[in-house]
């Protein structure tokens, strides 16, 4: 039967009496769950979570949010059937294709139950913590799950920036959040101790105690190391404080594992440890709504349908001091793996790198691309100094994710205020890139300002076939009925400022051929190739992608 767990005594009046389902999707959020169907509103309460195993028999309790966990499709209407008969809340399942939504929502409707589809890279015992945390309310006692959610998401991406095996800990060492371990053979004692009994075991602690590893992580900002005691069942790890100020929120624990942590293992560490005191500041309910708020506001600066006032009043931003936009785009990572996955990891990355360097960054992810504004700059920043700190996050994408992102560096503005201009030439350069022909993947408007105008001119052409010379396009249309090259052979011999043999080379042809095709296409269309305007235009309309099948 489903695990659940009854409201204690002392639970929270959130937990006896149930929090709307408004209420808990709004804390979700969308990247977690979508609702697919609410045939009894948005109202009903959700008192607990309980977690559905394939093998258990289909039931519920009243009020409930049951995880469907393994049963994925169709396979999860019994599960729908039996909420539904038991007066629970909603239903969890996850999809295998997006047609298998419409079944699902027919059979929650005719059930009377809420249906949330999760998305398929969501680990289930995260949405379960997260999920309990906010039905539990910020009054709830403190639990491990409480700050659960994120928090595992951090320690994931501090696994594949460090190559180790992290935990994330309270001041009292109770652990938080941990990072999966594919091999159990390179958790050492205290790590396998702590993840089982969701605390640090005394005997290893009052070591750490006396080695003066705790007085340090109170007391600085900056990374420790601590040895390897084979004799103690201990393997190399790194520690650092998580700190708001001077008070001290935890600790981030990384352990060596059979290989040697990654060389910028403590740099990632500087990051993620200032990423994780804004999740552990305020409680998850608390932390959420100011996440949601800053993104908000970020999003509409950049944008420009924000002005920047809300949002250097809700951060304690200086209007005035300098900032730039940097823009991280992802090839396609192939097959088997969804690009919107790969930005999730990405976007954790990102966070981590650009917190380490800059303490004030900004993140947001908009459509297919993620934005990180950095205000308040020295006013002698060199762009050099920014060039690397994108480098470093394109170099750890490819080394510890296998994905090759693209960087594009906005203008330094003045201010927040002009924020909109610093993106829109991030965006401009990106855009560039994109179209290929820029052998960079970081790049300023100076290193590429000929492809991004030229990326322009060209995005008008295919905007407005007004613009375009119908000879050209009939050159086009020939090849592609024909199944000849000749668009491709007067481009290239233009590319090559007419030197036959340079572009026959290029195509690999005998350069008679080119001679051939060029006075071809201008028998056939009429374009004078020996007028200047007429080869300038043909340079740009011939990069043009050929329209249709041939």
């Amino acid at each position: 039967m489903p695990t659940s767990t009854p409201p204690a005594p002392s639970a929270s009046p959130a937990a006896v009496h149930g929090l709307p389902l408004r209420q808990l999707l709004m804390s979700l959020g969308e990247p977690l769950v979508e609702l697919q169907a609410a045939p009894a509103g948005l109202d009903v309460p959700v008192r607990d979570v309980a977690i559905l195993d394939p093998e258990d028999p289909a039931t519920a309790s009243p009020g409930e949010l049951v995880l469907a966990i393994g049963a994925r499709g169709r396979a999860a209407l019994p599960a729908l059937r039996a909420a539904g008969r038991a007066g629970a809340a909603a239903v969890a399942v996850k999809l295998d294709a997006p047609g298998q939504a419409d079944a699902l929502r027919e059979a929650a409707t005719e059930a009377g139950v809420a249906l949330l589809s999760v998305r398929r890279e969501t680990r289930w015992e995260h949405l379960d913590s997260l999920a309990r945390a906010i039905i539990a309310g910020p009054d709830a006692p403190e639990t491990p799950e409480h700050n659960a959610g994120d928090l595992f998401s951090l320690a994931q991406t501090i696994a594949v920036l460090t190559g180790g095996i992290v935990s994330i800990e309270d001041t009292s060492s109770r652990v938080l959040a941990y990072s999966r371990s594919s091999d159990s053979d390179e958790v050492d004692d205290l790590r396998r101790l702590s993840i089982l009994g969701w605390q640090g075991p005394e005997p290893y602690l009052s070591k750490l105690r006396e080695w003066g590893i705790f007085q340090h992580l109170r007391s600085s900002d900056s990374v420790i190391a601590v040895d390897p005691h084979p004799e103690l069942g201990l393997r190399r790890r790194l520690a650092i404080g998580i700190r708001a100020g001077a008070q001290p929120l935890g600790t981030i624990w990384v352990q060596e594992g059979a290989q040697p942590l990654a060389p910028l293992a403590e740099q990632a560490l500087v990051g993620a440890a200032r990423v994780a005191a804004a999740q552990l500041v305020r409680r998850r309910r608390e932390v959420s709504a100011d996440v949601r708020l800053t993104q908000t506001l970020l999003i509409g600066l950049l944008e420009g349908s924000t002005g920047p006032q809300s949002l250097a009043t809700h951060l304690g931003l200086d209007l005035r001091r300098p900032a730039t936009v940097l823009a991280y785009a992802a090839d396609s990572p192939g097959e088997g793996r969804a690009l919107e996955l790969a930005m999730g990891e990405v976007t954790g990355l990102i966070s981590v790198h650009t917190a380490a360097r800059h303490r004030s960054a900004l993140l947001a992810p908009i459509d297919s691309r993620v934005y990180v504004l950095l205000p308040e700059l020295p006013a002698a920043l060199p762009m050099t100094t920014v060039r690397s700190w994108a480098q470093e996050v394109v170099a750890a994408a490819g080394e510890h994710l296998g994905i090759r992102l693209r960087a594009a560096i906005g203008s330094t503005v003045d201010g927040l205020a002009a924020v909109p201009e610093s993106r829109a030439q991030a965006d401009r350069i990106l855009d560039a890139m994109g179209r290929g022909g820029v052998g960079l993947d970081v790049a300023a408007l100076i290193d590429v300002q000929a492809e991004v105008l030229v990326s322009e001119v060209l995005a008008l052409l295919q905007d407005r076939p007004g613009l375009r010379d119908p000879r050209l396009s009939a050159l086009m249309e020939y090849d592609r009925r024909h199944g000849t090259r000749l668009a491709e052979s007067v481009l290239a011999w233009l590319d090559a400022l007419g030197e036959v043999r340079v572009a026959a080379d290029s195509l690999h042809i005998h350069p008679n051929t080119l001679r051939y095709r060029v006075r071809r296409a201008e028998q056939l269309t009429g374009i004078d190739l020996a007028q200047p305007q007429q080869r300038l235009l043909a340079m740009l309309q011939l990069r043009l992608p050929a329209e249709g099948p041939a």
